[in-house]
């Protein structure tokens, strides 16, 4: 199908299921225009128009035009309309709703052995899925959030077994579960609840490793000062349900604890020096503000909703996206110059590991 076929399939569409809704005012009466590119299609209106531009009409055409696509496209989610001027001199049509698409439906990695897939990939790239990779030297902190049951566990796992091989790790499992079992399998230290200890004695130990961090970065940022090209080799702070240690503990000793995540969150970036965090949700309880916004690969997995996503998402509207059945599914947004600022339907891949793991 070419271009001009293409817009030409939008506007039908859109003209059937808009019709009713702007007072009559279609295609046919010169009242917008359709134009596709290769990152996306233009809707354009001509002005004085009988009906609003707005984000309400923008929501509108992306959950027609989002149906429309699929799977030959799909649509990226705004949070709000994306406005483009056009080179034009026709004050009538000099500007345009936006509409970016990636080509395709996401699609899941399988992969039938995860440590040799992880020992053959080469630089510091993360496959995500089929069509989307991840340039760690670009990431800051990661976040992977779920109710019980959705995959965080699984995901988390595919992540440890992937950076093990580009990154130091610290890991940290608050409930000694499969991060524990993955890190006696792998000959990685964890930090994990012990018998006869009180939860304040686990997070202060929590609290050492982390201020050994930032003790870490303070020596990382000197030798940058006198040689800013330096390479340092990764490291990742794991820290499994982030929830389960901020309850229930001394109020000093978590508000320490918190003082340090968003120490490392902030200053972090430069040093390679990185948080992959997991929650069922990341409200004010589980970490501070200032390091949810420092959070530039951000995972919702499970059942998605304006309530589950508010916390990770806050701006999003999730009406419209497709997302695909099935476990570890969900929501995926990558914030670098390397990747659109838009929302991505997610599958995690689909992998074989060590028994006993999982």
């Amino acid at each position: 199908m070419t271009n001009s076929q293409l817009a030409l399939y939008i506007l039908q569409s859109l003209n059937m299921a808009l019709g009713s809704q702007m007072q009559g005012e279609t295609s046919y009466t010169n009242s917008f225009d359709v134009k596709v590119e290769t990152e996306g299609f233009y809707f354009i209106p001509r002005l004085p128009a009988g009906y609003i531009i707005d984000d309400d009409l923008y929501q509108k055409i992306f959950l027609i035009a989002n149906a429309t696509l699929y799977p030959r496209y799909t649509l990226l989610k705004q949070s709000s309309a994306y406005f483009v001027p056009l080179n034009t001199d026709d004050i009538h049509i000099q500007r345009a709703l936006f509409f970016p698409w990636k080509l395709g439906i996401s699609k899941r990695l399988v992969i039938s052995d995860l440590e040799k897939f992880a020992t053959s990939q080469t630089g510091t790239r993360i496959p995500i899925m089929e069509n989307l990779m991840v340039d760690y030297n670009k990431v800051t902190s990661i976040a992977i959030a779920g109710n019980s049951g959705s995959g965080k566990s699984y995901g988390l796992t595919y992540f440890l077994t992937i950076l093990k091989p580009i990154s130091d790790l610290i890991l940290i499992d608050p409930k000694f579960d499969t991060p524990s079992r993955w890190a006696n399998v792998n000959n990685v230290k964890v930090i994990h609840p012990k018998m006869n200890r009180s939860k304040s004695d686990f997070v202060s130990e929590i609290n050492e490793s982390l201020s050994q961090s930032l003790t870490l970065i303070h020596q990382r940022q000197s030798i940058l000062f006198d040689n800013p090209e330096h390479k340092f080799t990764h490291l990742t702070i794991v820290i499994d349900e982030v929830l389960a240690i901020s309850e229930g503990v001394n109020k000093a000793i978590k508000e320490a604890f918190f003082s340090l995540l968003a120490q490392i969150a902030l200053l972090g970036r430069a040093t390679k020096v990185h948080l992959l965090l997991v929650s069922q949700r990341f409200d004010y309880n589980s970490i501070p503000v200032s390091v949810r916004e420092q959070l530039n690969v951000l995972i919702q997995v499970g059942n998605i909703n304006s309530k589950t996503i508010q916390f990770l998402y806050p701006d999003l509207n999730p009406e419209g996206i497709v997302i695909p059945i099935g476990k570890g599914t969900g929501l995926i947004q990558v914030i670098d110059n390397e990747h659109p600022y838009q929302v991505l339907p997610l599958l995690l891949p689909t992998y074989y590991t060590t028994k006993g793991i999982l």
